[in-house]
């Protein structure tokens, strides 16, 4: 996934997408969720995953901010 993608991504996203951004498979990050071991929150709801796009971001070290005003440059 690209810095520029990152950037558009929504507030919350599902565990395939957080998979991408981290260059995971998405049945090694289905089983690292699963241990309680994925890298960054996850959010079960029902029988699905998702990931708080702030804590992606986090664990990426990417400055939501930042890449909000270089967008607008």
């Amino acid at each position: 996934m690209k810095y520029t993608n990152l950037a558009e991504l929504p507030t919350v996203v599902d565990i395939k997408t957080a998979a991408s951004a981290l260059g995971l498979s998405r049945t090694y990050a289905y089983e690292l969720a699963k241990n309680n071991q994925f890298p960054c929150r996850i959010i079960r709801i029902g029988s699905t995953y998702r990931v708080p796009t702030a804590d992606l971001l986090s664990l990426l070290g990417v400055d939501r901010l930042r890449m909000d005003h270089a967008n607008t440059e």
